[in-house]
């Protein structure tokens, strides 16, 4: 669920900046999940933990609080050495990604 408050405090409702963030989003969260799941399928944790922490911020500015938490989890797994919940909690991140940016494009072409 996609909570814009955030970016409409950042951007001071200026809609042009709001839809650069946007679709920087859009443009770079695909990229960094398919990047995240080689990551996954590789078992290659430290590179997992640094899409998830480079993903992380730009969650929290298009409001996708839930894509954050989860992106939070696979660090603190990673960081405990817990990776044997990671496969499951990258695709539940990778869920609430695809929700958030359905929500985000509708949200674009309303601007």
């Amino acid at each position: 669920m996609a909570n814009l408050s955030f970016l409409q405090k950042f951007t001071k409702g200026n809609t042009s900046k709001m839809k650069r963030y946007i679709s920087m989003y859009l443009k770079i969260a695909p990229e960094t999940f398919a990047r995240m799941n080689r990551n996954v399928e590789e078992k290659n944790w430290k590179d997992l933990a640094i899409n998830a922490h480079s993903l992380k911020p730009q969650a929290e500015y298009m409001g996708l609080l839930d894509l954050k938490e989860l992106l939070i989890q696979i660090e603190n797994k990673i960081k405990s050495g817990q990776t044997s919940p990671l496969p499951s909690i990258y695709q539940k991140a990778f869920q609430a990604h695809q929700t958030g940016e359905q929500e985000l494009k509708k949200v674009l072409q309303q601007l």
